[in-house]
């Protein structure tokens, strides 16, 4: 009864931390000031990027290190619909993940023929292609790139202050999207599929869990989300160019870091390894490249002393997920899906052998 009662109350504390932090993220624009809005509007961007990788290497077994490619093209089409095209802003911003959404398509045709490390270097091959691509339109500076006109970014708001808020709700919302949908979509049949498939492929597979379907299905529910960040980052920054807007570094490396040691495979995971990033980034801020060459040394630490990265460690006080996404055996009963539930048995039983 007392370790019931323990293992409760650290899970209620934990999900009170965090429905305070979404109450700080909903009232920032009220408490900070320009900048701090930049650094929690960065903070929450690349959250999103995180979440889409975690889904893909995490879930999906799909190891890829050119997720900037897409928020590279979404980048573009964002500066291209609003300055070109003279689009309405938000469509604007709307069109960057289309235009993300439809170039996935034939990315997955080709790197889907791809596996394991092969899959993950013909992903980073197609997105320096494309950043090689984006370095050739003039129209957009060449390789140097090009800032936006002022008449554009106003469209965002006259003042700086209010252009910075305004910024922040637009990735407020963006988050929020894309943490409740990809909550909903692991909390479905398909999510129950992709969580057998993170525990055990091969057993995920020989209960009729489609790996194909589900691993097609993550790559482009990812890939608009990737776009419309790419529009946002470029809102923020105020200029397209190819080394910034197809980051590796920015977009791929540091969102890899955070996934790994937050966790990968939980979607609490990327939330701890995102601010555990964005304090380490700014209290090492100051001693310039050695903020580079600590953020290694700890990952390999953490890794070495905990594969399932911080989550991983604090799993062993905290034994309920705070954001509950798998379903347990008695919530199933009653359903109508039987595939659902030889699934969710097939995944206790993985479980309960590692």
């Amino acid at each position: 009864m007392t370790h019931f009662l323990t293992t409760s109350y650290s899970v209620f504390v934990g999900r009170l931390l965090l429905a305070c932090g979404i109450v700080f993220l909903a009232t920032g624009p009220f408490l900070l000031d320009a900048s701090g809005m930049q650094v929690m509007t960065e903070f929450m961007l690349m959250l999103v990027l995180a979440l889409m990788w975690n889904l893909l290497a995490g879930y999906a077994d799909i190891v890829t290190i050119g997720q900037h490619a897409f928020v590279g093209v979404g980048a573009y089409a964002f500066f291209g619909f609003l300055v070109f095209g003279e689009w309405n802003p938000y469509l604007s911003v709307l069109m960057a993940g289309a235009v993300a959404m439809l170039l996935a398509v034939p990315v997955m045709v080709i790197i889907f023929r791809l596996r394991t490390a092969y899959l993950a270097v013909g992903s980073w091959v197609v997105a320096e292609t494309l950043m090689l691509c984006a370095g050739k339109l003039s129209a957009f500076g060449g390789g140097s790139g090009i800032s936006m006109p002022v008449s554009a970014v106003k469209q965002f708001g006259a003042r700086i202050g209010e252009r910075y808020a305004h910024i922040y709700w637009l990735a407020l919302v963006l988050l929020a999207v894309v943490f409740i949908s990809t909550w909903l979509l692991m909390r479905s049949a398909v999510g129950l599929g992709l969580t057998a498939m993170r525990d055990n492929e091969d057993g995920a597979g020989a209960v009729g869990v489609n790996l194909t379907r589900s691993r097609v299905l993550c790559f482009l529910w990812t890939a608009p989300f990737l776009g419309l960040a790419g529009a946002l980052i470029t809102l923020q920054k105020l200029r397209v160019a190819p080394p910034a807007s197809f980051s590796i570094t920015e977009w791929t490396v540091y969102i890899i870091f955070i996934v790994l040691i937050g966790g990968v495979g939980s979607f609490e995971g990327p939330v701890i390894g995102g601010i555990v990033f964005f304090l380490l980034r700014e209290y090492l801020a100051e001693v310039g490249v050695w903020h580079f060459i600590v953020l290694g040394p700890i990952s390999i630490v953490i890794i070495l002393i905990e594969p399932r990265g911080l989550w991983g460690l604090l799993r062993r006080f905290v034994p309920g997920d705070l954001i509950p996404v798998s379903y347990t055996p008695s919530a199933l009963k009653g359903t109508k899906t039987e595939k659902a539930r030889s699934l969710a048995a097939s995944t206790s039983d993985v479980l309960s052998q590692s």
